[in-house]
């Protein structure tokens, strides 16, 4: 068992099929290159945004989508793609710029909140007068049965 491997790893060496596994470094400058070109396509589309006042995530999903596709391109194609950490902090520098105002929660209007609340104050004070109301229903009424 020992030697099969001891052969195979002489052989890999011996016919040259261990320099092929070797990966070329990624071309850092390349990527950010072609990343600028990204970025300044998604930054042009999303100044038609409104992303300082609210957060524009529903309606910008297909330009986001498109940056990420041509991000993950670049990183492909400039053999950058396991350096995971040059494509995330592309994404955390966006997310801090178009999508900061996305994860607070508001308030619904009053509005809402009275159509919601009002059905339960309403059953609890009128429910109370209906029990009285077919509980002492049938009292008041005489009985019709002569003997």
């Amino acid at each position: 068992m020992v030697s099969t491997s001891y052969l195979l790893a002489f052989i890999f060496f011996w016919t040259g099929l261990s320099a092929q596994f070797i990966v070329p470094p990624c071309d850092k400058d390349k990527f950010d290159s072609d990343v600028r070109i990204c970025l300044s396509v998604f930054n042009n589309s999303m100044k038609t945004s409104n992303y300082h006042d609210i957060c524009p995530w529903p309606t910008v999903k297909r330009i986001y989508n498109d940056l990420k596709h041509c991000v993950d391109d670049s990183a492909i194609a400039t053999l950058c793609r396991g350096c995971k950490f040059l494509v995330d902090e592309i994404f955390l520098e966006v997310h801090k710029e178009y999508f900061l105002l996305c994860g607070q929660v508001h308030d619904p209007p009053i509005t809402t909140l009275i159509m919601l609340i009002a059905p339960g104050i309403i059953a609890t004070f009128f429910l109370p007068l209906l029990c009285l109301k077919l509980t002492t229903w049938n009292k008041e009424m005489p009985c019709s049965v002569g003997l």
